[in-house]
């Protein structure tokens, strides 16, 4: 009992003591835990009653409580503030973890119960959402091997516990080779063409790592290297940092192969292929896709291929553009990956009158979490209350509690917003509890980025323009800046914060009765509907005049550098449809395979070649290092699902244009009763017909990437 995960969790809201946890308590604490829920499981399973919703199927979402909060617990800490010591329990607890949960959904004791009532779910009389629950329950059990024959069982938990190990080895693999870079900047010759804005954040990095005063630091952060490819003049520096970070775990850096990744995607293809074809199916990804929207790999090409065409043609138009930028500079040598991004920023500025440096200044982080705050509040009544008492499980973390409409709390916010050494690149979302009517839990939700930090100064002084703190309304936020630039966003980083938020609001404003539908727990190609629909608001004019002010002037942004953001929205959309549409098309290629390539490196080049990419564009992720497919399986054959996801989030959007208000209340309302609210409890395309009034149609996506054709 000295082990304060074993005990009860007093924190605000039921937070954990995060300063008394240590590494060492996690393994224990687990191993309790796991037995607990073993015996639940068994309990339920044995009982003499004959099975009905209530003692079985609510009885076994209710169960595992210890070890679920547990797990999200372990699962954060782990991405976000990690340490040797804690990636050694990751490693020693990945195996045993995936085979309790192998073991708990093949008890055939438990699965004939489900089964069981599953069969006669038509005469059972139950409401929508207990039906729902009930055949989302069963699918579970199926897809976790529960039907498979005794011998397929203990090959498909074997083989569920070496991905775990796997999946965790290429996480740490990733998180390695980029904290193993660093391209330190000292000299004037060096940091040339950066503007002020990168000089502080190259600057804080390097205080953070403890580096000497005039030294600066680019890590392989997106919010450091992409500003260091657009504007440094050093060309030879560029591609040196290009390297670096397009080859993440592909074996070729200076680390004597520690990070190398290629074989464990090769293994994690093959052990992939092998599960599915226990399941009956001739390759993974036909597996992977029976339990989405799209449903099947021609549905998936179909999408892929009606944007690929068209953004090949537009990044051709924006080639010319950057080649004339290049030739108006001189610059005589061919176009390479490590050029495109410096010199597009070039024909940007000489066609729309307008440089990132002269934008960012008024897009600093706290007016942008107060911008993301506020439209949450237009839309649905939301307030947020920061709380700077209660600490999480590192000091970047900010604590906001959220109150509804008529005042009550309804659940808690954190937000992580800066990149550190110990915690995993990108940006993502992830619940500490989800939202439960019948377990009586309100959710708690956290958000991470991985933004360039400023320079910034102690957190609590007042904002011009803000609540004071301690008012309800307030949103509190980062910490400003003590002296020099605070932390200023690209126009990709606010974008990236309000999708984050989007799926944040999932979270929040899930209200179901069951925890197994909570929140952002849908299908896979519907998830980012919340998240990808919530960006639309950060472009808001209304938004940005309100929110997007000077950082030292307070100026707002003026109506004609406004005009000239929206006039250059599309620059540059065909490059980033190529990107993202390439990395899509090699995973949906890789996982259609019945048998893994002998050479994932030379497969993606291969494939890459069939579709005719262009060599200056790249991929946004390639193999070694894509963690949407390799770190777990969640986005395996489905990192598909952003680009299906905006079919139908350009679609929403258009409700609130044809009421004439993006913050039109009807729309909203529905919006929240319909999507955000319902969690799992309907299904995806009768959710979207019920907000939406018909199926979505792919015109709007395909204008607002500029990509529509005639």
């Amino acid at each position: 009992m000295s082990n304060p995960l074993l005990q009860d969790w007093d924190g605000p809201h039921g937070l954990p003591p995060f300063a008394a946890v240590s590494p060492a308590h996690f393994q224990p604490a687990f191993e309790a835990a796991l037995a607990q829920h073993r015996a639940e499981v068994d309990a339920i399973a044995a009982q003499a009653e004959a099975p009905s919703f209530a003692n079985t199927i609510a009885a076994f979402d209710a169960s595992g409580r210890q070890l679920t909060k547990l797990e999200h617990l372990f699962y954060t800490v782990a991405a976000s503030a990690t340490s040797p010591e804690l990636q050694a329990v990751q490693r020693a607890m990945a195996a045993p973890l995936a085979e309790h949960g192998s073991a708990v959904y093949m008890h055939q004791g438990l699965f004939g119960r489900v089964e069981a009532l599953f069969e006669q779910r038509e005469q059972l009389g139950l409401g929508a959402e207990p039906l729902r629950l009930l055949e989302r329950m069963h699918l579970d059990f199926v897809r976790a091997g529960a039907r498979l024959a005794p011998q397929a069982r203990e090959r498909y938990a074997a083989v569920m516990a070496r991905l775990a190990e796997l999946n965790t080895r290429f996480a740490q693999n990733v998180l390695a080779a980029e904290n193993g870079y660093q391209l330190r900047l000292s000299t004037d010759a060096e940091l040339a063409g950066l503007p002020a804005f990168v000089r502080a954040a190259a600057r804080q990095a390097a205080i953070d790592r403890g580096l000497d005063e005039g030294v600066h630091v680019i890590t392989l952060s997106r919010s450091l290297i992409v500003p260091f490819l657009s504007f440094s003049a050093r060309r030879d520096l560029r591609e040196q940092a290009w390297r670096a970070w397009v080859g993440r775990g592909d074996g070729q850096g200076d680390d004597g192969g520690a990070t190398d990744n290629r074989s464990i995607c090769r293994e994690i293809l093959e052990l992939r292929a092998e599960a599915a074809r226990l399941h009956g199916h001739a390759c993974y990804a036909d597996f992977a896709l029976e339990d989405t929207m799209a449903r099947s790999q021609g549905a998936v090409m179909d999408l892929l291929e009606r944007v690929w065409h068209p953004a090949l043609a537009a990044q051709a138009r924006e080639r010319e553009a950057v080649l004339g930028a290049m030739a108006a500079a001189g610059a005589t040598h061919a176009l390479e990956p490590w050029d495109w991004r410096f010199y597009a920023e070039h024909a940007r500025r000489a066609r729309f009158e307008l440089d990132e440096a002269e934008v960012k200044p008024y897009f600093s982080l706290d007016r942008m979490v107060a911008a993301m705050f506020d439209c949450a509040s237009r839309l649905f009544g939301l307030q947020f209350k920061a709380r700077p008492d209660i600490a999480g499980y590192h000091p970047d973390v900010r604590a906001y509690d959220v109150f509804d409409a008529d005042g009550r709390l309804s659940g808690l916010f954190l937000q992580d917003n800066f990149a550190r050494p110990a915690k995993r690149s990108g940006a993502w979302m992830n619940a500490l509890r989800n939202q439960s009517r019948a377990l009586g839990a309100t959710p708690i939700i956290l958000n991470n980025n991985n933004f360039a930090r400023g320079q910034e100064r102690p957190h609590g002084r007042a904002v011009p323009g803000l609540p004071p703190e301690g008012d309800q309304a307030t949103w509190g936020g980062p910490a400003l800046p003590e002296a020099g630039e605070p932390t200023l966003l690209s126009f990709d980083d606010v974008r990236t914060l309000f999708h984050e938020f989007g799926h944040g609001l999932h979270g929040l404003l899930s209200n179901v009765e069951h925890e197994r539908l909570a929140g952002t727990q849908v299908l896979r190609d519907f998830v980012e509907l919340p998240s990808q629909l919530y960006e639309h608001w950060m472009a808001e004019p209304e938004v940005l005049k309100t929110f997007a002010r000077h950082w030292q002037t307070d100026e707002p942004l003026p109506d004609a550098l406004l005009a000239k953001l929206q006039a250059a929205r599309q620059f540059g959309q065909g490059y980033e449809t190529l990107r993202y549409t390439a990395s899509a098309l090699v995973d949906m290629a890789a996982h259609a395979l019945p048998t893994a390539p002998a050479d994932v490196v030379a497969f993606e080049r291969d494939t890459m070649a069939q579709w005719r990419l262009p060599h200056e564009v790249g991929m946004n992720h390639r193999l070694t290092h894509f963690q949407h497919l390799f770190s777990s399986a969640g986005y395996a054959a489905g990192y598909y699902v952003y680009l299906w996801a905006e079919v139908l989030d350009c679609d929403a959007f258009d409700a609130f244009v044809e009421a004439g208000d993006p913050f039109d209340p009807a729309v909203a309302a529905r919006l929240r009763e319909c999507i955000l609210s319902a969690g799992n409890s309907r299904e995806p395309g009768e959710a979207f017909r019920a907000f939406r009034g018909r199926d979505p149609v792919v015109e709007p996506m395909l204008k607002d990437r500029g990509l529509l054709t005639t």
